[in-house]
């Protein structure tokens, strides 16, 4: 098969190569699909795409006209994908269901400590010669409650590691795992309750009409002075303006972000050479001293890339052969 893979990386190209055994013949666009890029898959039988490529019912009328029958996400998200448009065009569409759920969780945790410990600023201020101590006080995770809002794979690993630390594990899922409540002690509740008692508060939830926006002023509102939180999993389930006004009024004390709501052509791109960041909302939080953000970065392990590569060509075959893949979404 021919394939157009869009978003490519220089970092995931190599792991695709090795993952391309049937030597399909690919062409690497480094340019996001969009209206405007549609063209570029043309004479191809199949697009390859990321996490924020588009896939609108536009998009993928145009890739119809242009004989495109199947697309091979690179990623666990599909919400940038309209599956609907997608099966009335009999367009088949497959994801990577799971590639490392401890990078993620691992990542997540990795901001908690660092935040807390303020490690960034410890470290700049070493270079600029600064062995102060000041103002580098962080607190014991050992005790603290941690509000984890999806239990899924990810939620359960980040449950497991903070156990180890002597956390509180509390959750919001609609479905009780009892084997987390006997082993690592998660309380479940509804999130009101863990907004209230939560010390730090991460997001592990998938982005649905239902969660968007799932943190926004009210549930704020609730949340302790000081809270931390923390999210690597889908920008828009924070209400961004919103956390803006919590971080400037002290609700929020700690922020760690690895996604953002308008993500889309600022990350996985180099803008150092630009004259101005066009983007205000990521502009102000770069301001707050309380805020890390690292750009999408979080599943970005080996293991994690083998895995995609693996899985993305698995589909692709299945695809070739005439053959149905485990891993095609679909749509009631």
């Amino acid at each position: 098969m021919k394939i157009a893979i869009f978003s490519s990386h220089k970092f995931e190209v190599p792991y695709l190569e090795k993952a391309n055994r049937a030597g399909h013949e690919l062409k690497y666009f480094s340019t996001n699909l969009n209206l405007n890029t549609a063209g570029l898959a043309r004479e191809h039988d199949a697009v390859s795409l990321f996490v924020n490529d588009d896939a609108s019912a536009p998009v993928l009328e145009q890739l119809h006209e242009y004989g495109i029958r199947y697309v091979a996400l690179r990623s666990a998200g599909y919400n940038h994908v309209d599956l609907q448009k997608a099966k009335s065009l009999g367009m088949k569409v497959a994801n990577v269901p799971e590639y490392s759920p401890y990078a993620i969780a691992e990542h997540t945790v990795a901001l908690m400590l660092a935040l807390n410990r303020k490690i960034i600023r410890a470290n700049n201020r070493i270079k600029d010669l600064n062995f102060s101590l000041d103002g580098l006080t962080g607190f014991d995770m050992h005790g603290k409650k941690v509000g984890i809002l999806g239990m899924g794979k990810i939620g359960a690993i980040v449950a497991r590691i903070l156990h180890g630390f002597g956390c509180e594990i509390l959750s919001f899922d609609m479905k009780e795992d009892p084997d987390m409540v006997d082993k690592y002690g998660v309380k479940y509740m509804d999130i009101d309750s863990i907004c209230k008692q939560a010390d730090i508060i991460t997001l592990h939830l998938p982005l649905i009409p239902q969660t968007r926006y799932i943190i926004g002023k009210e549930a704020m509102d609730k949340m302790k002075d000081g809270v931390m939180l923390i999210n690597t999993s889908r920008g828009a389930l924070l209400d961004t303006k919103e956390v803006i006004k919590a971080l400037k009024n002290g609700k929020i004390g700690y922020l760690g972000l690895d996604v953002y709501e308008e993500e889309s052509g600022l990350f996985f791109e180099d803008h150092s050479e630009d004259d101005i960041l066009q983007d205000d909302m990521i502009a102000r939080l770069m301001t707050f001293k309380n805020v890390l953000i690292t750009s999408h970065q979080a599943f970005l392990t080996d293991t994690a890339l083998q895995n995609i590569s693996d899985t993305t060509f698995y589909n692709i075959d299945q695809w070739a052969a005439d053959q149905e893949s485990d891993n095609e979404l679909q749509v009631d």
